[in-house]
């Protein structure tokens, strides 16, 4: 009988983060983004509607995302998010600060 893993909790802040890098490659509707970060990290990462969508909407009033409305690949009327220049420019500074507290809890758990 093996044990069944439940989907890790985000770190507090980083699901912002996560939602920009995940639009790098181009649009993408809120339930594309909440399936290609499942995806992407095997399962581990599950956003629900009720986290995703108050954080689009975050990002939106912040100038970090653009939406248009379009139709998703299965004909049904979707909104698509995209990066802005702004966005970018978070991203990199989001990911930067990211990188150097995850060093820093590294340093804390590799002390001797």
């Amino acid at each position: 009988m093996g044990t069944t893993k439940k989907p890790s909790e985000l770190l507090p802040g980083t699901l912002d983060l996560l939602i920009l890098r995940a639009l790098v490659p181009g649009e993408m509707h809120g339930y594309g983004i909440a399936s290609r970060l499942k995806r992407v990290s095997d399962d581990v990462l599950q956003v629900g509607e009720s986290s995703l969508y108050p954080a689009l909407q975050r990002l939106l009033l912040n100038g970090w995302v653009k939406a248009e409305w379009g139709a998703s690949e299965n004909n049904r009327r979707a909104r698509f998010y995209s990066l802005t220049a702004a966005g970018k420019k978070q991203l990199a500074a989001e990911r930067e600060e990211f990188s150097r507290v995850i060093e820093a809890i590294q340093k804390v758990l590799n002390m001797a």
